[in-house]
């Protein structure tokens, strides 16, 4: 019989734990205290990283120069001879520096090398470093910028490395990784990364024998601090090679190719107008891959107008399904650009048109120039506005205004921005008058002035789409044999166009047809 329990008899009650529930106890009072733990290590390192702390935490490695096992040679770089004549002053002085400080001479102490991707600029200077026979030692922008945060160490060992090794060359490459126009807004150890550089540069003296180059596609972005004499006292343009330039860099390039006997590189370069020498350097790795596949024992003309079609055109996306009718309106698009090529005077000459899918467009329609361009006109300007509209008036004219495809989007893109540039840019407009406006100084323009602006850019548009609708009107009957030829054939070249528009039979059998 149960009692109640008194003040005087209280009651004693016993609680008998399971087994287990010690261990399991712990074992959760472990794993809550590792889980705070991480949370808040977690929180303290994205502080340390967005203050830049972590960084100059990080422990300077030893630099070295690169190894030359095979030295690169001027006669390695084609394309930019001006600026190999320009270098050359900096290969004896590495040479030979006393010959120079003798009579009172200095080198500059710093040289930047601008100009378009794939110039070589690079290539130029492991050349000076070959030609002259010093260490040489390189670094990309961003790998500086991870290291020349914070007190400076790792930096201060790269120069120290370059002067033990004196005469050197210290090259980095893309510096506007770090070297770009400082902002009030910019992070604390950004600035610092340029700060650093900027003391450093000075203290290097012209008869030390350390030149630093530097390479960048933007010369326009960096801090002005940087690019004043006394630091980079010479900018060096490396520009896009003329048509001897990159006669030469394919010959370089083809040393270890084997080519076809009527394989006549002047040609070549002849017909890739604007290429790059890494461009260039493509094309023929391209045409040997291509002559690989066909089992070819050596690259023909075919195999390199199959690479240069494919740099300049994309790849052909032969699985995509395209249905006849879509295949008809991207002829009848590609054929008004082509004839608007054809008959408007100061248009680029016709290199080839297709139907062919290839990258992101169902068709292209490719201009090259005869020669090399060093400055355009205004009615070049209108010309390249007409032939981009072209496609859209095209299709207009053949299937109606409701049946225009989105297919001009990238047409009108190219025509708009031509037709800024002419109005802001070029003074090539009565109406805007002459004045030139980057982009920054167009958004502060008065809403009249943008307006203007805005105005004369779709004036000379809808201008254009006028001009090119009489000429594909008058024109309508090549029009359609153009348009058919290209259905039945998909890819036609300058000759073939020409003998297409004029009704002549095509020498080559047509695509069949699935």
């Amino acid at each position: 019989m149960s009692q109640d329990g008194t003040p005087e008899q209280p009651l004693h009650v016993v609680l008998q734990e399971k087994s287990g529930s010690a261990i399991w106890g712990g074992v959760k009072w472990i794993v809550s205290t590792l889980l705070y733990a991480f949370c808040i290590l977690t929180l303290v390192n994205l502080a340390l990283e967005s203050s830049g702390i972590m960084k100059a935490a990080n422990k300077a490695s030893e630099f070295v120069p690169e190894p030359m096992t095979t030295p690169m040679r001027f006669a390695d770089v084609q394309g930019c001879e001006e600026a190999k004549g320009e270098l050359e002053e900096l290969v004896q002085f590495l040479k030979n520096p006393k010959q120079f400080t003798d009579i009172g001479g200095r080198l500059p102490k710093g040289v930047l090398l601008t100009g378009p991707p794939g110039t070589g600029k690079t290539l130029l200077a492991r050349a000076v470093a070959g030609e002259a026979g010093v260490p040489f030692f390189f670094m990309s922008g961003s790998e500086f910028d991870e290291m020349y945060v914070g007190v400076g160490a790792s930096v201060r060992s790269l120069f120290a490395a370059a002067r033990k090794t004196s005469p050197s060359i210290v090259f980095i490459d893309e510096i506007d990784a770090i070297g770009s126009k400082r902002n009030p807004r910019d992070q604390t150890y950004m600035k610092q990364t340029l700060n650093q550089l900027l003391v450093d540069l000075d203290g290097f003296t012209q008869s030390e024998g350390v030149i630093f180059m530097a390479a960048t596609n933007f010369p326009e972005v960096l801090d002005p601090a940087l690019t004043r004499p006394g630091r980079f006292d010479r900018v060096v343009q490396v520009p896009l090679p003329d048509v001897r330039g990159r006669a030469a860099i394919l010959k370089v390039h083809s040393k270890k190719i084997p080519l076809a006997d009527d394989v006549d590189l002047t040609v070549v370069a002849r017909g890739t107008p604007g290429f790059s020498g890494a461009e260039l350097q493509n094309l023929l790795n391209i045409a040997a891959i291509e002559a690989t596949k066909n089992r070819a024992k050596k690259v023909t003309n075919k195999h390199l107008d199959f690479a240069k079609d494919r740099i300049i055109m994309g790849s052909e996306r032969k699985s995509a399904v395209i249905t006849p009718e879509a295949k008809l309106a991207t002829a009848y698009h590609e054929g008004g650009h082509t004839l608007a090529a054809m008959y408007t005077p100061g248009a680029m000459p016709l290199h080839k048109v297709t139907v062919m899918p290839r990258g992101h467009a169902l068709g292209v329609t490719v201009q090259l120039p005869d020669a090399d361009r060093e400055s355009i006109n205004k009615s070049e300007y209108l010309a390249e506005i007409d032939v981009c509209m072209g496609g859209r008036v095209a299709e207009e004219l053949v299937f109606g205004i409701d049946k225009v495809t989105s297919g001009c989007s990238s047409d009108l893109e190219r025509a708009t921005r031509v037709a800024t540039a002419m109005v802001t840019q070029f003074g090539m407009s009565e109406k805007i008058g002459l004045v030139a406006y980057n982009a920054e100084e167009r958004e502060k323009l008065s809403a009249e002035g943008k307006r203007a602006i805005e105005g004369e850019v779709r004036a000379m548009n809808e201008a254009s789409n006028a001009r090119v609708m009489t000429l594909l009107a008058n024109h309508r009957e090549e029009l359609d044999r153009l348009a058919n030829a290209l259905v039945e054939y998909e890819t036609l070249d300058k000759n073939e166009i020409e003998r297409a528009v004029k009704g002549l039979p095509i020498e080559r059998e047509p695509i069949p047809t699935e």
